[in-house]
């Protein structure tokens, strides 16, 4: 069975973290992190615990305004590990250069990050059958 999860936040401007309203990377990793906790409780039914990032690459900036879809996927299934994998991309970013409430739908998603990681949920928290 597949498992898949996807998950769509407007950055606010208390997201920006740093001069000219450019979101910090973090904020990325704690998306796919939502990400990964859908997954196993759709696997597992359990939240598990996120264990480790083997891979992040930060690809674009993100910015106060800016629509980010943060998808992910279990990738495989060991005992007690998740094996997974993330990508967030921009959809909707502003256009300040028309109005403050302006914005634009994006042609093209624009990937701004992407990584891999592994979760682990306890063999006594496992309440999914495979």
């Amino acid at each position: 069975m597949e498992y898949k999860s996807m998950i769509r936040v407007r950055m606010s401007a208390k997201d920006a973290h740093y001069g000219g309203e450019l979101v910090d990377g973090a904020h990325m990793l704690h998306l796919f992190g939502d990400v990964a906790t859908e997954l196993l409780i759709m696997s597992d039914g359990d939240e598990g615990l996120f264990c480790a990032y083997d891979n992040v690459e930060f690809l674009a900036p993100v910015y106060a305004g800016d629509y980010i879809e943060a998808v992910g996927e279990i990738t495989s299934f060991g005992n007690t590990s998740r094996k997974m994998k993330f990508e967030a991309r921009k959809v909707i970013a502003p256009r300040k250069d028309i109005s403050d409430s302006a914005a634009d739908v994006l042609a093209e998603p624009v990937l701004v990050c992407r990584a891999s990681g592994t979760c682990v949920v306890p063999k006594k928290c496992q309440r999914i059958e495979r």
